[in-house]
């Protein structure tokens, strides 16, 4: 028997245009009207259940893949069938573990290097005294990152990545949520890009020569085997490059814009951070980037179809087919998980590891994000390099509005700075400015 919560009565469609012109008004609203869960009806998902009570999503992420895996519509349809978004059941368990390896441990660390880098070069070209976008900016770090730590590009290839990856993804991205017929000319578009980069990773593939000597995880894809011994096929390496590039790039470029937004409202956190940066810590700042991700989470939702004929999740019985939907914004806004939650508060995560059933950005559970250690280091690395090289002037203007980018949730106004030349290493205390500080 089904036993679902109510939700709203309005036509699918208008749903969706309310869903996409008002992303982060409407969900709160149903919340307010309808309590922690209801259904609702869009064409990305059609009928769906969404949840945000900790117990529930818990015992979501939990469950086997026998009983709620992914999703049917999801970036598998624009990444490729060789992408772990689209694999399911053992095959999406041999993929994982093949790619495991190398975010995390000394390969991790052997890319830092490649970050700082970019970074220097990338705010060595920022202008001085005057407010600019930064998420622009952070969007070329992160692409340079990927196709440096990633693909191993250089040369002729790495300038048609460059030039090419960023337009397929935003292309994309729009594509993934947006229910457009197959053969429609954004489609067709989006093939011409997709056919344009398999040739480029060909191309890279044919270049390597010596895989011992590199560390890209291009070259740890060619020298990876399943347990059977089988290499993963050149089809399947791009699906898993693109799918890489797509879930860790804008969205971690996204996060970096939020930061600089956030910080330059909280002037008291900006000048500790500074003050750590200079010591060489890093405990403020990994709490920081923690709660930049709490309170602008960059993904509106985790979802899972449930694939058993009927699911006892919490308190409903949700049937078959049927798509749940984790809100990240709901439960990272209850006050019940995290007190205070509209208040941005870095300090609640200083010497606390989050349950990562509540703090959930990169969600949750056997599909949780394969690269979230990759982009913590990331996002680590990029700040304390501009934080180390730079004055990032407080502001007392109102926050920056949210604003949909397809899959990735950005500041309206890109993440606006005004920087100034660090000339020494001097403490905080001779770099006070007065700035209100806002929620």
């Amino acid at each position: 028997m089904t036993t679902l919560p109510p939700g709203p009565s309005a036509p699918r469609f208008l749903q969706a245009a309310y869903a996409l012109t008002h992303p982060r008004r409407g969900i709160p609203r149903m919340r307010e009207r309808f309590g922690d869960s209801f259904t609702i009806n869009v064409p990305t998902f059609g009928r769906a259940l969404v949840i945000s009570d900790p117990a529930e999503i818990k015992q979501l992420f939990l469950s086997g893949p026998e009983v709620a895996d992914k999703m049917d519509r999801n970036l598998g349809r624009v990444l490729g069938p060789g992408s772990i978004f689209a694999l399911v059941g053992e095959e999406h368990r041999r993929q994982r573990k093949l790619l495991t390896p190398p975010f995390h441990g000394r390969r991790l660390a052997a890319y830092e290097r490649i970050v700082e880098e970019e970074t220097e070069r990338e705010v060595a070209t920022w202008p001085h005294g005057e407010a600019f976008a930064t998420l622009p900016s952070m969007t070329r770090i992160t692409l340079n990152v990927i196709l440096r730590a990633v693909f191993g590009a250089e040369g002729a290839e790495f300038s048609e990545l460059r030039e090419l990856l960023p337009r397929l993804i935003n292309l994309g991205s729009w594509l993934a949520v947006l229910p457009l017929p197959r053969g429609g000319i954004g489609w067709r578009r989006f093939w011409a890009l997709r056919r344009s980069y398999d040739a480029i990773v060909e191309r890279l593939i044919s270049k390597i020569d010596g895989l011992d000597d590199r560390d890209d995880i291009l070259a740890m894809m060619l020298q990876s085997r399943y347990d059977d011994g089988s290499a993963m096929s050149h089809r399947d390496i791009a699906d898993q490059l693109l799918t890489l590039l797509a879930a860790g790039h804008e969205t971690t470029a996204t996060t970096l814009a939020w930061a600089v937004e956030r910080l330059r409202r909280h002037p008291s956190l900006l000048r500790e951070l500074v003050d750590e940066v200079d010591s060489g810590g890093s405990t403020l700042l990994d709490a920081t980037i923690l709660e930049v991700q709490r309170t602008r989470p960059v993904i509106d939702f985790v979802g899972r179809q449930v694939r058993a004929d009927g699911f006892r999740l919490g308190r409903w019985t949700v049937p078959k087919g049927y798509v749940v939907l984790v809100s990240i914004g709901l439960l990272h806004d209850d006050d019940s998980v995290f007190p205070n939650a509209r208040t941005f508060d870095p300090y609640r995560f200083v010497g606390v590891r989050p349950d990562l059933y509540q703090w959930i950005p990169f969600g949750g559970g056997v599909r949780r994000c394969l690269g979230a250690a990759f982009a913590t280091m990331e996002m680590n690395v990029v700040l304390r390099t501009i934080l180390r090289d730079l004055t990032l002037a407080p502001t007392g203007e109102p926050a920056e509005r949210w604003r949909s980018r397809g899959v990735a949730n950005a500041p309206a106004k890109g993440g606006r700075a005004i920087v100034h030349r660090r000339t020494a290493r001097t403490s905080s205390a001779s770099r006070r400015t007065d700035a209100s500080t806002t929620p």
